[in-house]
C-alpha cells in the first residue's frame, strides 16, 4: 500500500502538529476576468459564493480598514470552529477572486494583519497567473522569507481550446511560464485542476496531467466540474462526469503524477440546492468514501 501525501499529513510533517486552512473572501476584490481587464463575467463556471463560505458574509467596502477587520472576523471564526475539531493552528487562505489582483502595499498590509493572529502560521493564496507580474513576484519573494507559503494557481486545463471555450481569458502558456518563475524562487505551488471540462476526451484530461507535473509543482487540486444555478455554464448542453469516469481518471492521473505530490483536494462537495450536476457531488462524505475505497483498490491510502 502506498500512503499519498495529503496536504493534512504534509501539514503535520512540517509543522508537528495538526494545521488546518481558514478560507478569507476580502471585500472588494475581483478578477481581471470579471471587471474587464480581460474579460467580463468570469469563467463559465464560476459563481464565487460556491468556493466560499464567507463570500456572502463580508460587507462590500473598498476601505482597507474594513478589508482588514473583514479579514480578522473570518480568521477568529475559523479558529473557533476548528480548534473543537483539534487543530492548533492555521492557515489564512486568501480564497475568493484573484488574490494577487490588488496593489502591492494592499497585499503587503492584509497579509501583515492576517500574520499578527497569534493562531496563523502561514498564508496560502488562490490567484491567476495572469495576476503576478515582476512586482508581485518579488514581493511573494519577500513573503515566502518571511513565512510558511503557498500560491495556487488555477490552470484548470493545459488546452487552451478549453480555456476558451469556458471563458478563461488566460492561455496556458501563461501558467506555465508563472509556475516556472515561481519554482524559481523556491516558492510553493498549487495547480488547480478541473476535470469534465466541455469537450474534454480522457487522453486530453491526461494530458493535463503530464503537463503540469513536467512544471515541477508542489500540490495539485482535483475536483470534477459541477454545475450550479446562475453560471453560464449551466445553459450549456454536455453531459458531466459520471462518478465512475471520474474515479477511473483520478486513478489514472495519481499513477502519473509524482509520488512526491501533494494532494491538496481530490473530489468537491457542493450542499446546496443550487447544485445542478453531477448530483454525486451534492454529499461530500458519500463521494470520498466511493474514492477512498477505489483509491484502496489501487493500492493508496487516502
Amino acid at each position: 500500500m502506498i500512503v499519498l501525501p495529503t496536504f493534512g499529513r504534509s501539514l503535520r510533517r512540517h509543522f508537528g502538529f495538526k494545521v488546518r486552512k481558514i478560507p478569507l473572501s476580502i471585500p472588494s476584490f475581483s478578477c481581471p476576468n470579471i471587471d474587464g481587464r480581460f474579460g467580463r463575467g468570469g469563467c463559465s463556471y464560476c459563481i464565487n459564493e460556491s468556493f466560499s463560505p464567507n463570500f456572502a458574509k463580508t460587507p462590500r467596502s473598498v476601505t482597507l480598514e474594513t478589508q482588514i477587520d473583514a479579514l480578522q472576523s473570518q480568521f477568529l471564526s475559523g479558529v473557533e470552529t476548528f480548534k473543537t475539531l483539534g487543530f492548533k493552528r492555521f492557515l489564512a487562505y486568501f480564497q475568493s477572486f484573484s488574490n494577487t489582483y490588488a496593489p502591492i502595499e494592499t497585499l503587503r498590509v492584509l497579509h501583515s494583519a492576517a500574520l499578527r493572529q497569534k493562531e496563523c502560521v502561514g498564508i496560502s493564496v488562490g490567484t491567476r497567473a495572469d495576476c503576478i507580474d515582476l512586482s508581485t513576484l518579488t514581493y511573494l519573494d519577500e513573503l515566502n522569507k518571511k513565512t510558511y507559503l503557498w500560491l495556487e494557481i488555477g490552470a484548470q486545463s493545459s488546452h487552451n481550446e478549453t480555456l476558451e471555450s469556458i471563458n478563461r481569458q488566460e492561455r496556458f502558456e501563461t501558467v506555465s511560464e508563472t509556475i516556472i518563475k515561481l519554482k524559481e524562487l523556491g516558492i510553493r505551488v498549487c495547480v488547480h485542476l478541473i476535470f469534465g471540462l466541455p469537450n474534454e476526451t480522457d487522453d486530453m484530461i491526461l494530458t493535463t496531467v503530464d503537463r503540469v507535473s513536467k512544471l515541477g509543482v508542489d500540490a495539485v487540486k482535483i475536483h470534477p466540474l459541477y454545475i450550479v444555478k446562475n453560471a453560464a455554464i449551466a445553459k450549456d448542453n454536455f453531459e458531466p462526469l459520471s462518478i465512475e469516469r471520474y474515479l477511473d481518471l483520478l486513478v489514472k492521473s495519481i499513477k502519473r503524477f509524482p509520488k512526491n505530490i501533494v494532494y491538496q483536494r481530490i473530489s468537491a462537495g457542493v450542499d446546496s440546492d443550487a447544485l445542478i450536476a453531477p448530483l454525486w457531488c451534492k454529499n461530500k462524505n458519500s463521494a470520498m468514501a466511493l474514492i477512498r475505497n477505489r483509491l484502496l483498490r489501487e493500492g493508496f491510502i487516502y
